[in-house]
């Protein structure tokens, strides 16, 4: 059975992005949110394997949004999208609860890399 990963990003076009590796490459699209607390909603819903997230969006940020995943599931495997120079906040992502990061504009064997890295 494909492995089901939840897309986050507030911009259109990243989670096409995501969505159109992923798929290729033989993982099944959860569902897709614009922002942090669509993705926590859809969490609890749809139960990932795997959520991608964005780290600035409105509503809700990334941040906030995987503090949230985790603490209604501990295990949640997160990996954090991030534009270049977001050091930072990658650090907080992390100490948040997120396992790994991947760098804007997404490199295909980058993505995969990590995402095969937490699913395997």
């Amino acid at each position: 059975m494909a492995k089901r990963i939840l897309i986050t990003d507030d911009a259109l076009f990243m989670r096409v992005t995501l969505k159109n590796i992923l798929t290729k490459n033989g993982y099944e699209i959860a569902g897709e949110a614009a922002n942090g607390r669509e993705s926590v909603e859809m969490y609890k819903t749809t139960r990932p394997d795997l959520v991608t997230m964005d780290i600035t969006m409105p509503e809700m940020d990334g941040i906030s949004a995987v503090r949230e995943i985790r603490s209604f599931d501990p295990n949640a495997k997160i990996i954090m999208c991030t534009a270049m120079g977001q050091k930072n906040m990658v650090m907080e992502a992390v100490t948040a609860g997120a396992r790994d990061f991947i760098v804007k504009p997404f490199q295909p064997e980058k993505v995969l890399e990590a995402v095969n890295k937490l699913l395997d």
